[in-house]
């Protein structure tokens, strides 16, 4: 956790965004166990997913679940699909307080998700997932890119002088106060989280690191293509990075602004 006492919050409305590409094996579940486990914790949410220009019938089951239950926002994208374009659409539609971004693949736990939004409710502005700390789960991870994540994340970690070791993990929350400060986020696909991670990084939000469990897809295909992401993860490094390293004074005091308009 970053250094500083917390803020102390009130209940407030959690807004869960989930991108969806081709899940209509997994979507349909991963809203009705993330509605059970919010409902039963108590938690006011809405749930925001977006369909990414699906053509496997994501939308029609986006459709009949909003019909039962109006907590459920679906979203329809057009072409050109891309994740990253996904969950700025998604955000784009939220009117809650508390922002977490959960994947369509079942691959987060609706546990996490309660975590997170109380650890926020403490005071914090930020929450990362990791899948590499004490206390986490990891299952079906495969090797390959298991080996190229811990890479890419030391490397970020060193070049950014913090904590957190899990920054490419989609599984986050935000204040949406920090997700307006931050935005527009430019990455068109995963490399939106790595955006999203070191923007909040870059002016020094209350950042807390937590262990999750994450569990690998049991049905459709990853839309993660590797031989694509390098560029673009590289390329939204170097952009963040350099904000950072040369104008770090200038973001610190927007930040300062706009907390003093809060207050």
């Amino acid at each position: 956790m970053t250094e500083g006492e917390p803020r102390t919050r009130t209940s407030q409305l959690l807004s869960v965004v989930i991108p969806a590409l081709n899940e209509a094996e997994n979507i349909r579940e991963t809203v009705h166990q993330l509605m059970a486990c919010l409902r039963s914790e108590e938690i006011p949410f809405e749930i925001v997913v977006v369909n990414d220009a699906s053509d496997d019938g994501t939308g029609q089951v986006l459709d009949e679940l909003a019909q039962e239950d109006s907590a459920i926002k679906p979203v329809h994208r057009q072409q050109p699909r891309g994740v990253g374009r996904a969950v700025s659409a998604g955000l784009e539609h939220v009117t809650g307080t508390v922002v977490v971004i959960v994947m369509g693949d079942r691959s987060d736990d609706p546990l996490d998700v309660v975590t997170y939004y109380r650890t926020i409710l403490q005071g914090y502005d930020c929450v990362f997932g990791s899948r590499f700390v004490s206390g986490s789960r990891v299952e079906r991870y495969p090797p390959f890119k298991l080996a190229l994540n811990r890479l890419a994340n030391k490397f970020f970690q060193w070049m950014f002088w913090c904590p957190f070791n899990d920054l490419t993990n989609a599984f986050k929350g935000y204040r949406i106060e920090v997700i307006k400060q931050c935005q527009p986020y430019r990455a068109c696909h995963f490399n939106i989280f790595i955006e999203m991670s070191m923007k909040a990084i870059s002016v020094d939000y209350r950042i807390a690191q937590i262990p999750v469990r994450w569990y690998g897809r049991e049905k459709g295909g990853s839309k993660l293509l590797l031989s694509r992401m390098g560029r673009r993860y590289l390329g939204t490094f170097l952009m963040v990075w350099s904000q950072w390293f040369f104008f770090r004074d200038d973001l610190l005091a927007d930040q300062n602004a706009n907390v003093t308009d809060r207050t």
